[in-house]
């Protein structure tokens, strides 16, 4: 206890997502759209979606008990749970207060930390909370647990099809196979109205779509701008996109992290020598003079970019959007979906010993750049291979989830907007496609209490 515990990040990863879903093309066709808008223009092919049988409560509960279930972790071993979310059910008591439903039968109410919201980076934020407390004179010895979860939907029109909804849970502590790196990790925060929502008796947001856009490329820039020159300072080294092994990001829709992978590449190329440009960025002479703050939305300069990153998108970025393609945007869970995407694509020894950067925004607006270096160790009994073993059990739920109809699909999101808030309420979804193991809101009483039942699991434990 009186050493800087060493090594602080990831020991357990666990994912959960709605088990229906609505095909983004079925959905094109649905609303009008032109062929290919949702799935190429935004690079999305399928929207996990909730209905009135699930809230933000029960996704959290979710996944909590499948970490904790699958990982065979010690209600007693948790000594901090943070909770980051801005799905917001209750103006004043915390999901975390009503994940403790799970923890008091097992005698355990000393856990610290509570909810924090902004936006996507909400969850962002309880990790760092999470970690800044495991390396302080405050931790005591137990892990600290964190989650991220969300429900994203809107009202229907062009946002539509960037909703989507899950929940992450992740287990920090010393000594982890997923390192999170000391004294490089960069923050730009500063004030807007590119997402919000100031109506509380709604789940849609106030979107300004050209700005949020420009907020997340500007907040993008500034972080690995200040990342490179903290990389440079601690490493004594030069710092560009090569860096890293793996690069994550948040996920509004897939398209936007494909552009964001060129946009470091841009960044790189402007902060190069003028004489070093031809021969590390052949072909690209003629963007010399390209102002970073004036290029957001030039097509030349994206074009141009996209094609030079094409090779490295597919190496570096391409791997950790499984999740994004096939449940949409999850909002404070959608870098860590990008986490639990790479793992999944890649082996073991593959993992070992590389630096993943990531990149977090929430409208708003707050974003950080850090990294993570995978422990060395591949061996098939260490503590990467567990946890790359059990990440795997995610995959096969993707291709077990039950196919909704757009008009189903609609059908219920106009059953949450109506009953948003109700009390008394009775929820009317059926539970009969949801997975083993999952929680679900079986009622709302007169006081608006919220009641919650859950499925059961098989009994080899299974999911």
């Amino acid at each position: 206890m009186g050493s800087w515990p060493q090594d602080v990040g990831i020991h357990a990863l666990e994912l959960y997502f709605p088990s229906q879903y609505v095909d983004q093309t079925e959905l094109e066709t649905f609303d009008g759209a032109s062929a290919g808008k949702y799935t190429i223009g935004l690079g999305q092919q399928k929207m996990g979606f909730c209905t009135d049988r699930e809230d933000i409560n029960s996704l959290c509960l979710t996944v909590v008990k499948r970490l904790l279930e699958k990982y065979s972790v010690d209600y007693s071993a948790i000594g901090r749970l943070e909770v980051g979310t801005e799905t917001i059910i209750d103006k004043s008591k915390s999901v975390k207060t009503v994940l403790m439903q799970l923890f008091e039968p097992h005698g355990v109410t000393d856990i610290e930390g509570i909810d924090t919201t902004n936006a996507c980076y909400g969850g962002t934020a309880a990790l760092f909370n999470a970690i800044s407390w495991v390396e302080s004179s405050a931790w005591n010895g137990r892990y600290a647990l964190v989650v991220c979860g969300d429900i994203a939907v809107y009202a229907k029109g062009s946002a539509r099809p960037t909703g989507g909804a899950g929940a992450v849970a992740m287990l920090v502590g010393p000594n982890a196979p997923l390192v999170f790196d000391r004294g490089v990790r960069a923050t730009y925060v500063k004030h807007a109205y590119d997402f919000y929502k100031p109506d509380l008796t709604s789940e849609y947001p106030t979107v300004d779509g050209k700005l949020s856009i420009q907020c997340y490329l500007s907040a993008l820039d500034n972080c690995y701008q200040l990342y490179g020159k903290n990389y440079s300072k601690k490493n004594n080294s030069a710092f560009d996109l090569g860096c890293f092994d793996a690069v994550l990001f948040h996920s509004p829709y897939c398209k936007l992290v494909q552009k964001s992978l060129a946009r470091l590449a841009l960044n790189d190329f402007l902060t190069s020598a003028p004489n070093q440009r031809t021969v590390k960025f052949p072909g690209l002479e003629n963007f010399n003079s390209v102002k970073l703050s004036e290029s957001y939305f030039d097509r030349d300069v994206e074009k141009a970019f996209l094609n030079f990153t094409k090779d490295t998108f597919e190496a570096k970025t391409k791997p950790s959007l499984l999740i994004a393609s096939q449940v949409g945007n999850m909002y404070t869970p959608s870098l860590y979906g990008g986490l639990v995407s790479l793992l999944l694509n890649k082996t073991v020894s593959e993992l070992a010993g590389c630096k993943i950067g990531l990149f977090s925004y929430g409208s708003g607006l707050a974003a950080s750049l850090f990294s993570i270096t995978v422990t060395k160790d591949s061996n098939e009994n260490s503590p990467l291979a567990k946890l790359v073993k059990n990440v795997q059990l995610i995959k096969p739920l993707l291709a077990q989830r039950h196919k909704v109809a757009p008009e189903k699909f609609e059908a219920y999101l106009e059953l949450r907007e109506k009953n948003c808030h109700k009390a008394p309420y009775e929820p009317a979804g059926a539970v009969d496609n949801f997975f083993p193991g999952t929680y679900y809101l079986a009622k709302i009483d007169e006081l608006h209490r919220r009641f919650y039942e859950r499925i059961p699991v098989a009994a080899n434990g299974h999911v």
